[in-house]
């Protein structure tokens, strides 16, 4: 299997990011790791080699990044307002460096993203905020409201609110939606929920999966028995769905 290493300085970020690449060709899949995961996060996890046939045979090109969740969502030092503009800068780093870089390397027209835990909230984000750069969304395990406490999962942002989290928070803006063409672009994106039914953001989920419904827009949400919450899980769901 093709593996390559990269990495480069972010001016969007101010530091280095590093990331890699498997497979030679085929639809280009954007991955994002879990909260304290790491760009090699996927590769260790067994997901790679769980995807290992699609990639060989060129139906699958990944291209794993880095997190910076620590400086963002989890960096209680910060105030609010600076977590979530860090976390902007973090989106404008994946559109404007490393989704060219990925167009760069591979001109297949079909650009999936995807992501586990806290990665499937980052890979829903930004596929509900820029549907038309995407032709599939798998989102495994997800929470797609980080203002919301759940269980022993704090509000992320301490309570504080403004128009970015508003903005950044799927639950929140989907429903008041009015841009029909961005409408029409989450219509035509395959979309592929999964959560596990004990996992304490099930309603979450739900809840989300309502949102879109009412919008119009198709979707499948799977549930897993048990919470569902972990490598052995996701590597069964990224041979399905991925």
């Amino acid at each position: 299997m093709n593996r390559e290493y990269y990495c480069w300085h972010s001016p969007r970020l101010g530091r280095n990011m590093e990331l890699l690449v498997f497979g030679h060709a085929g639809a280009k899949v954007l991955v994002f790791p879990t909260r304290d995961g790491r760009f090699y996060e996927y590769e260790n996890l067994g997901l790679v080699h769980a995807l290992a046939h699609k990639i060989d045979a060129g139906h699958l090109q990944l291209y794993c990044v880095d997190s910076i969740d620590q400086e963002t969502f989890y960096c209680c030092w910060r105030h609010p307002a600076e977590r979530i503009q860090r976390h902007i800068q973090f989106e404008e780093y994946i559109l404007n460096e490393v989704m060219p870089f990925m167009a760069g390397k591979n001109p297949h027209p079909c650009t999936i993203v995807q992501g586990c835990s806290l990665g499937a909230f980052h890979a829903t984000n930004i596929a509900f905020r820029h549907p038309h750069l995407f032709q599939k969304l798998c989102a495994f395990s997800g929470r797609y409201d980080l203002t919301m406490p759940v269980d022993h999962f704090p509000n992320l942002f301490d309570n504080y609110y403004d128009e970015n989290i508003y903005y950044h928070t799927p639950t929140h803006f989907l429903p008041q939606l009015e841009c029909e063409w961005r409408v029409q672009h989450l219509r035509r994106l395959d979309i592929v929920l999964t959560i596990g039914k004990e996992d304490p953001f099930l309603g979450n989920n739900h809840h989300l999966s309502g949102i879109l419904r009412r919008k119009g827009i198709w979707h499948s949400l799977h549930e897993w028995d048990g919470r569902a919450h972990r490598g052995s899980y996701w590597r069964q769901m990224a041979r399905l769905y991925v």
